[in-house]
């Protein structure tokens, strides 16, 4: 008699099933994988005007992938648009050259 008391009493709380948030997910990028002539255009006047450049800043930019963006900077630091920082092994990062030098 115990039994059948303590299943109708705990229908408040046990009722309920409990909801868990899912989360928030991310989308994935949809970055460019090649190199068109407006792409490129656009990265031989924007990047040497910027003040930081690095492999991430390009990707976030630019919606660039990762190996696009590393010849880019490759790029403009051999035609001496951009001048290095700091050559890490795996962040290389740079900066504009300014016109005094």
């Amino acid at each position: 008699m115990a039994k059948a008391k303590a299943v109708v009493s705990s229908g408040g709380k046990a009722a309920k099933k409990k909801k868990w948030s899912k989360g928030k997910v991310k989308d994935k990028a949809q970055h460019a994988v090649t190199l068109d002539k407006v792409l490129y255009d656009r990265i031989l006047k924007e990047v040497p005007t910027f003040k930081f450049i690095s492999q991430s800043i390009l990707i976030e930019r630019l919606k660039v992938n990762g190996s696009l963006a590393r010849v880019a900077i490759r790029h403009l630091e051999k035609d001496g648009q951009i001048k290095p920082i700091v050559h890490h092994s795996s962040q290389l990062i740079y900066t504009r050259t300014t016109s005094s030098e």
